[in-house]
């Protein structure tokens, strides 16, 4: 199982259920990156997508302990469940937020991670896998520039 995630300098993610910034490359990339593969991703992010609906072209699998329906969309409610719906796809991707990410993380293999030389205000954070002796960097791109902020898309296997 794999995770796609942009942080910031100080490995925060977002602040009140959002991202404080956002790149357009970011964004291509997500899509690159996740399109045609499932996706795991928690109800309150879910939210915070366009119309609050699931993804195009991408299975979505839904973690909530609320009793809903989501169209488009499987609904579990454990990790169990989320492993079993995921196990049904080649490729599965974590995709946030903050809680889903940390219920998920013993079950990466690989992040796909974006890193954005700002530290606006967080209140969630990534692991810091710079600072994880079971994580190495094993691809990270050229510093590159949007709208006078640095990032760059790096990739992280667990050793």
């Amino acid at each position: 199982m794999d995770a796609i995630v942009a942080v910031y300098s100080d490995w925060g993610i977002g602040d009140g259920g959002t991202q404080p910034v956002v790149l357009k490359a970011d964004r291509v990339h997500f899509r690159q990156v996740t399109e045609g593969n499932a996706v795991i991703v928690g109800r309150k992010t879910l939210s915070d997508f366009p119309g609050g609906r699931p993804l195009k072209n991408r299975y979505n699998i839904v973690v909530t302990r609320q009793d809903i329906q989501v169209e488009g969309a499987q609904v579990v409610h454990s990790t169990e469940e989320a492993l079993a719906a995921a196990a049904e796809h080649p490729r599965c991707l974590v995709i946030g937020g903050a809680s889903v990410y940390k219920q998920f993380y013993p079950y990466y293999d690989r992040v796909f991670l974006t890193k954005i030389d700002l530290a606006p205000h967080s209140d969630s954070f990534f692991p810091d896998l710079d600072a994880d002796p079971a994580w190495v960097c094993t691809d990270e791109g050229k510093w590159q520039e949007e709208n006078g902020l640095r990032y760059c898309f790096c990739t992280y296997e667990r050793r």
